[in-house]
């Protein structure tokens, strides 16, 4: 048999390694594409349309190589041949793109991988082969077949390791020289495994050969055509690829700045899926959840979520699902977070979602609260709460009040206000000092609060006040917890080491029968509080409508008492103090009067307390200091006998800081010597021992003489006669009164006379309307006596007219002594 030559038309064969290594370019560029692709369906998208371009571009540079072979025999086509040899190119192109676009590919994988390939090309290459009809007869050489096939093999091979390689280090500089490259070594390596197969091939005449009927064309245009439409497939191929790069430029730009973002943030941003699986969580989640991304990433978001909480939060991300709705889509929540170490601590919550390829996302923004909630607790703490006893202020009780008024409404249902104002708290706080009232209030605070219900609330109203509303109380309850606060103040209060008594005063007014608004309710019981300090305090008073005449003819004393020191209608009466051996007037009480222009003359009694109260008593009792002194001066002047004159002080002129400095100035303004002003101070006044030796000393110093008024009927203590620096006594009218009818009394009277005298000190009687009653205490050497029998309080006038009289007396005396 004779060899048929022969030989290639180069410029075709040029052509088809030139589509080699352009289809090997291609190849690598469709590999990271695929790889890169977002999500399942444009990568089943690229990795068709690449496996059949590849495909494509494969199998052209081998037909092409086919045609560039020129035979001195005819040769044609069979079609069906023809086109099944492009079927394995492109399923070999696509094993090889699915291979390379995998995250991972290990050594084993890349050689069966190899080896399918190679199957595939030597298939195409072999089936192609097939497709020539012509009059001769073709062998092969099984070296160089086998030789093909591991030229194949190890193109694959080559081509899939450096497919991989440019697709794992697609984002390194130079990526351009190197895919260029590659795809030499690559396009070589498959024109190589071509020419080596063709070069198996023997033809050969063998005579007259019956050919079955082929296509037949030209040749040389047929590669050309052929080259030219898979030159137009790479283009097509080379273009998408670029427009997907331009596209994932813009997208991987905007990632990087929404990375940028994302990672910048303080707040957590978390990315979920439908099942509530973690797919994203920036450094802001970290730092508020405590979690590394790497420790949540692909488990559940309940392991942030407190587990009482985990059931609804399930429950709500299914609804949503289920019907597109839920209330905390595109709203912003306050929820508990979970922290890595156990603790629970408040969280915003703003949750977002969008729909990718079927697929329901969540976007949870969330913010760690814990020092916002800290400051609006400090800010509801300064706006509603008492910052010193932390109870609810006026603010917050109105707020609770009428809620509580609403709903009792609604119900009809009663409730129980009560109004509680500390008797004797000022004296302690002036005494002991305001830390001490201070502490007593907060002690106060406390015992109000034992044993009332959650309901119930107790404020501080200001001051020493307080205000307790009991929702839905009977007034037989009402009245069983008003005596319950009345019993708790029994004991004594020990602060820093003082030892306080102190008791409530409790006004009770009643929803709906005493008003029905928090004003009018507050406004009753304030009213009632007020009536138990008329009737002797530490009790409880319910309101009842007659208490407001009371209240109002208060209200109208209290104006016109201010209003008295202006209009001059104030005047001092004086009572004698005379000597129980001699019956001469040795000393003069001053006592106020008030002459009301429309109530007419009002005793100290009517008016006095109530000047105690409003802090009035201290103008009246600087006016009738000055007043007192200047009147003894004047009788002086007068040629009158000298006498002391005896001024009444109240503990609020008492405590004053400036009161020893105004006696000083008072008696350098009158004129007065210091030894004719008795200061008669009451026992309560000198509660406070260290600061009232303190102030009594001073005025001692001065050469004003001091005495105990009423002794006996206060906080008696025998420590006080032996303590303070006093020069009389007065014994109480209550005790004066009863001395022949009561013997208690008797030994009372007789008991402070010898007590007196045993520490030298003067003893005066006062409320002697009897002759038996000055009989008694001339007997038991009392020192002094002043009363009704001796005189009532004068005026000015009539007690000039005494004086006079004891002087005209004691000259008559002179005269016959004489």
């Amino acid at each position: 048999m004779e060899t048929i030559s022969m030989n290639y038309h180069v410029p075709l064969v040029l052509l088809s390694i030139l589509l080699a290594v352009m289809d090997s370019f291609a190849a690598l560029d469709l590999g990271i594409r695929i790889a890169r692709a977002r999500n399942g369906l444009s990568r089943s998208l690229w990795l068709f349309c690449g496996a059949f371009a590849m495909g494509m571009g494969i199998w052209s540079m081998h037909f092409i190589a086919m045609l560039a072979l020129h035979l001195s025999v005819t040769v044609t086509y069979n079609l069906f041949l023809v086109v099944l040899s492009i079927v394995p190119a492109i399923l070999s192109s696509g094993l090889a793109l699915h291979m390379v676009s995998r995250p991972t590919m290990r050594t084993y994988q890349i050689f069966f991988g190899s080896f399918f390939m190679a199957m595939g090309i030597v298939s195409m290459h072999y089936i192609g082969m097939e497709a020539m009809l012509m009059d001769a007869k073709m062998e092969y050489v099984p070296g160089l077949v086998v030789f093909s096939a591991i030229i194949a093999f190890t193109a694959s091979l080559v081509a899939l390791y450096l497919l991989f390689a440019i697709r794992q280090n697609s984002s390194i500089p130079g990526l351009w020289m190197r895919k260029t490259g590659s795809a030499l070594i690559m396009g070589f390596a498959i024109s190589g495994m071509h020419f080596t197969g063709m070069s198996a091939a023997k033809i050969s005449h063998v005579g007259h050969v019956t050919v079955t009927p082929g296509i037949s064309f030209d040749s040389t245009l047929i590669a050309y055509l052929v080259g030219i439409g898979t030159f137009l497939i790479l283009s097509f191929v080379f273009i998408s690829v670029y427009v997907d790069k331009k596209f994932e430029f813009q997208i991987t730009k905007s990632e990087r700045k929404f990375r940028s973002v994302f990672e910048s943030a303080n707040d957590a941003i978390i990315l979920t899926d439908s099942r509530g699986i973690i797919l994203s969580w920036n450094k802001g989640a970290r730092h508020i959840f405590g979690y590394f991304e790497t420790e949540v990433s692909g488990k559940h978001l309940k392991l942030i979520v407190p587990e009482r909480y985990r059931e609804a939060q399930q429950k709500g991300m299914e609804r949503y699902l289920a019907t597109g709705n839920s209330h905390m889509i595109g709203k912003t929540v306050e929820l508990q977070g979970l922290h890595k170490d156990g603790r629970e601590f408040p969280i915003e919550l703003s949750l977002a979602t969008w729909v990718e390829d079927g697929c329901t996302y969540f976007s949870s923004i969330i913010r760690d609260i814990s020092e916002r909630k800290l400051s609006e607790a400090k800010i509801d703490r300064m706006i509603y709460l008492d910052p010193l006893t932390g109870l609810p202020n006026r603010l917050l009780l109105n707020d609770r009040l009428v809620r509580a008024l609403d709903q009792a409404g609604e119900n009809k249902q009663t409730i129980g206000i009560f109004f509680i104002d500390l008797d004797r708290f000022k004296t302690i706080n002036d005494t002991l000092g305001h830390r001490i009232g201070d502490l007593l209030l907060t002690e106060v605070a406390a015992r109000l609060q034992d044993g009332l219900s959650k309901t119930d609330t107790v404020c501080r109203q200001g001051g020493d006040e307080f205000i307790i509303i009991l929702p839905n109380c009977s007034a037989d309850e009402v009245t069983k917890r008003a005596q319950h606060i009345i019993d708790v103040f029994r004991q004594s209060f020990v602060l820093e080491g003082h030892e306080v008594f102190v008791t409530p005063s409790v006004g009770i007014s009643m929803f709906p029968a005493d008003g029905e608004d928090s004003d009018t309710l507050i406004k009753h019981a304030d009213t009632a509080m007020y009536r138990v300090k008329e009737e002797g305090k530490n009790s409880f008073q319910f309101y009842t409508p007659d208490m407001n005449e009371a209240i109002t003819k208060k209200m109208q004393l209290e104006n016109a008492l201010r209003k008295g020191l202006e209009r001059q209608e104030f005047t001092v009466y004086y009572q004698p103090q005379v000597d129980v051996r001699t019956g001469r007037v040795i000393g003069i009480e001053a006592l106020i009067r008030w002459r009301h222009p429309e109530l007419g003359d009002l005793q100290p009694d009517d008016f006095i307390p109530l000047a105690e109260e409003t802090g009035l008593i201290v103008p009246i009792g600087k006016w009738v200091l000055v007043e007192a002194c200047r009147q003894n001066r004047l009788w002086q002047s007068m040629g009158f006998q000298p006498v002391r004159v005896a001024v009444n002080i109240s503990s609020r002129q008492f405590q004053q800081s400036h009161f020893v400095e105004h006696v000083r100035r008072t008696l350098e303004e009158t004129g007065l010597d210091p030894k004719y002003l008795e200061l008669e101070l009451t026992e309560s006044i000198i509660q406070d021992s260290k600061y009232a030796i303190s102030t009594m000393r001073k005025l001692k110093d001065m050469g004003v003489h001091l005495s105990i008024d009423d002794f006996g009927t206060g906080y008696s203590s025998l420590s006080y006669l032996k303590l303070f620096p006093i020069d009389s006594l007065k014994i109480d009218k209550s005790f004066t009164q009863n001395i022949l009818a009561d013997a208690k009394d008797t030994a009372l009277v007789q008991t402070i006379i010898k007590i007196a005298h045993y520490l030298d000190l003067n003893v005066i009687a006062e409320g002697v309307e009897t002759r038996e009653q000055l009989q008694f205490l001339q007997q038991k050497l009392c020192d002094e006596a002043q009363g009704f029998f001796f005189s009532r309080p004068i005026s000015v006038e009539e007690m000039s007219t005494v004086f006079r009289e004891q002087l005209w007396v004691s000259i008559n005396a002179e005269k016959h002594s004489g």
